[in-house]
């Protein structure tokens, strides 16, 4: 009656033999078809290392100037500007302006990808009830497993470094703006949909002139909820070797710097409130522009 009060497991030789099995699979396949798949993101290391490069061989005034200027185009607002430039100056007064620049250079490569990969993503599950049945399950492990599993299976591929930190982010990150472009699209109103195919538009020219329009403040927030999750795996990816802020916060943790985790901290969320403020700034605009112009 054993099998009664104790749960039926299998035994200790077949649960190994079953974790040997896929690991000795997984090894094989790496051996077989990891250089292919490395070579396959030199294109997107060769980018993500002249961008780093760039943000560091340029003046830090330069630097400032540009992010000042996309940030009062995207949000015209000069109070959110002046904030944006005391912050920047801040980073670079306390030294953290090389550290800065390599994790912006991150976080905008991993986040132009996420929404390169992720918006057409939440389109097609827009459109179709059953490509979101197959892909909610997979967003729901994405979402809950923890960030710290994502690195074993790529380091295993491609090992430590630029790329690897990338995959890992961005698989983390994805989600929201992959959810949230799909319910976007869905929420948009039926009478409006119907409004646009009485003039006879084609679904091209309805997703891209009406559902993507009114479903942009939805989709920069999924952008920033993947910018501040991609943010807060800098410091997870500096375990494999990703430079950039995420490093010195480890090794505050290591060697209990508590000001200097603070610090390196702060930058990250400084960054993060610059992404936030910014993307939603502008969507905003860009919605009451689009309403204006229906109007």
């Amino acid at each position: 009656m054993s099998w009664f009060t104790e749960f039926p497991q299998l035994d200790r030789y077949q649960l190994l033999s079953i974790r040997k099995t896929l690991d000795e699979g997984f090894r094989e396949f790496t051996r077989s078809y990891g250089d292919a798949i490395e070579h396959f993101f030199d294109p997107l290391l060769v980018f993500l290392i002249g961008f780093e490069k760039l943000l560091l061989a340029s003046p830090w005034w330069l630097v400032i100037g540009v992010i000042l200027s996309i940030t009062h185009f995207a949000a015209r607002s000069v109070r959110l500007t002046i904030g944006v430039a005391i912050a920047l100056i801040l980073i670079g007064v306390f030294g953290m302006w090389e550290d800065t620049m390599r994790t912006l250079s991150m976080i905008t490569v991993c986040t132009l990808l996420s929404i390169v990969v992720g918006v057409p993503v939440g389109i097609a599950m827009s459109r179709s009830n059953r490509a979101q049945s197959i892909i909610t399950p997979i967003l729901d492990v994405m979402q809950t497993m923890p960030a710290f599993v994502y690195l074993i299976p790529v380091v295993m591929l491609l090992g430590i470094g630029r790329i690897p930190g990338v995959i890992a982010v961005v698989i983390y990150a994805i989600p929201p703006v992959i959810r949230l472009t799909n319910l976007g699209i869905r929420l948009v109103d039926e009478d409006v949909l119907e409004a646009a195919d009485a003039y006879g538009v084609t679904p091209w020219q309805r997703l891209w002139n009406v559902q993507l329009p009114l479903a942009m403040p939805n989709i920069m927030a999924g952008v920033n909820q993947t910018i501040m999750m991609a943010l807060a795996m800098v410091v997870i990816a500096s375990m494999i070797g990703v430079k950039g802020l995420g490093q010195p916060v480890l090794q505050s943790i290591t060697n209990q710097y508590f000001t200097q985790g603070l610090l390196n901290g702060l930058a990250i969320v400084v960054i993060a409130i610059i992404f936030d403020r910014v993307s939603q700034a502008y969507a905003k605009r860009s919605q009451q522009q689009f309403r204006g112009r229906d109007d």
